[in-house]
């Protein structure tokens, strides 16, 4: 974490992607964000200029010209960071960037750290330490999902939820304080039963936000989906079918894919990373085994994998036996019936009574991907999140929630064995440092390094 002399820097840094483009934008925020860019900014005065305006002009380095720009002004406080802030649009020439940076730098600003921008936003009080790492997961979204989790993030809507519960205990810890400071007079403040109830209702609450990682989990990260089934079965011509293109080696020889080939699929909004992996079969050549090991280790991490089998070179106890083993596994699957094209009718039919939750395709011909990728989307089960419903998906404030739900149970077991307020007051108050871990109420420097760290430079 930057030093309170550090916290006074005007900084700067590119804000736009590394590399040439039409343009480049160029950050600076501190309090002498607008004087150092007026210094060398040929054109009106901009420390006379109101905030949230656009202009037109020259950076200049002496007299000479290194590029036309227009100058964005943000007044503290009406800014992302709370502080003066100006934004130059340059040319995308990263020579002129370069240029530009290393002028500004002469002139008294320093080059930001990575993060340092929302950094300075949280430490100004912006937004809060949730809200904050939502600006990183925002950036990187990839998926609609995983866009609408990041601004509901950042929004407030899982800090609101935190905030709700971290208020109402607050209130009873006071109360138990307050408490301890009356001992000899055995006044109680603090209804035990309405503590009990409060604390069952909080941990009602934080089961649920726990409950959700999973699910959010797959939203920011996507789902891993692995392919497996027998040498032949067309794994690799299904990847390549649902890719649309040629990723995976397609031939006719059993035990061409030795490892595993891996892309990822936008699917309703979800991203899904599909594994193809070696086929399943016992084997002496041994590259091929490690391959069909790796497919091992790779089913039991999976969030999904897809059975695929050939209609035309598989029978129902074949079939029965791999099912056996997919349900032993634990990981939830799904049966995929391939070469419909070239498969006996009766055999479909005895298939489809004895497994009717079977999607047939045929991979080769692309026939009925749609029913694949439907079925794959419903055992992701999107419904609570399109509810509105708040969804954790940051793994550091799950891993505050889960210490949190076992603040709060050992909170209802001191209730249960009657201790005294000196330690029912610690309980409590180790359940307020947890959830206050998450929205930046208790914070350390190392954890805001941390986190911050991990930033892109100009963010």
């Amino acid at each position: 974490m930057f030093s309170l002399h550090e916290k006074e820097d005007t900084i700067v840094a590119l804000a736009t992607p590394q590399g040439v483009g039409a343009i480049a934008v160029i950050r600076l925020s501190g309090k002498d964000a607008i004087k150092i860019c007026n210094q060398v900014f040929k054109g009106k005065d901009l420390e006379k200029q109101d905030s949230h305006t656009i202009h037109f002009g020259t950076i200049r380095d002496g007299e000479r010209i290194i590029d036309e720009v227009l100058v964005s002004l943000f007044v503290a406080p009406r800014s992302f960071t709370k502080e003066n802030a100006v934004e130059i649009s340059t040319h995308g020439s990263s020579y002129i960037v370069n240029q530009v940076i290393k002028l500004l730098v002469r002139n008294g600003a320093r080059p930001a750290k990575p993060g340092e921008f929302t950094q300075r936003a949280f430490l100004n009080g912006q937004f809060d330490l949730a809200q904050a790492e939502a600006v990183a997961d925002l950036i990187h979204a990839d998926s609609e999902t995983s866009h609408q989790a990041a601004l509901n993030q950042m929004r407030g809507g899982f800090s609101g939820e935190i905030s709700k519960l971290r208020a109402e205990l607050i209130h009873f810890a006071s109360m138990i304080e307050l408490e301890l400071d009356f001992t000899e007079e055995d006044v109680e403040f603090a209804s035990r039963d309405d503590l009990r109830i409060l604390v069952e209702k909080l941990l009602r609450v934080v089961e649920q936000l726990i409950s959700s990682f999973d699910l959010g989990n797959v939203i920011k990260n996507g789902v891993p989906t692995v392919i497996a089934g027998k040498p032949n079965a067309g794994k690799s011509t299904l990847l390549n079918a649902l890719l649309n293109e040629e990723k995976a080696i397609v031939s006719e020889i059993a035990g061409t894919t030795r490892d595993f080939i891996e892309d990822e699929i936008n699917i309703g909004g979800v991203i899904f990373r599909f594994i193809d992996t070696a086929g399943l079969r016992e084997t002496t050549d041994v590259i091929e085994s490690i391959g069909v090991s790796r497919t091992h280790e790779k089913m039991k991490t999976a969030s999904l994998i897809l059975y695929l089998f050939d209609l035309t070179d598989t029978n129902m106890e074949e079939i029965n036996q791999d099912v056996e083993k997919l349900e032993n596994l634990g990981v939830p699957f799904v049966k995929v019936a391939n070469k419909t094209d070239k498969a006996n009718g009766q055999f479909i039919n005895d298939l489809n009574r004895k497994y009717p939750d079977t999607v047939f395709i045929s991979a080769g011909q692309k026939e009925n991907l749609d029913a694949l990728k439907n079925r794959v989307l419903e055992l992701v089960n999107l419904d609570k999140f399109r509810t509105g419903n708040t969804i954790v998906t940051n793994i550091r404030h799950y891993d505050s929630l889960v210490k949190t739900r076992q603040s709060l149970l050992d909170v209802l077991t001191g209730l249960d064995n009657e201790i005294t307020n000196d330690f029912l007051a610690m309980d409590i108050r180790r359940s307020l440092h947890y959830l206050g871990e998450i929205t930046g109420e208790i914070t350390t420097d190392d954890l805001l390094d941390n986190i911050f760290s991990k930033f892109c430079i100009g963010k």
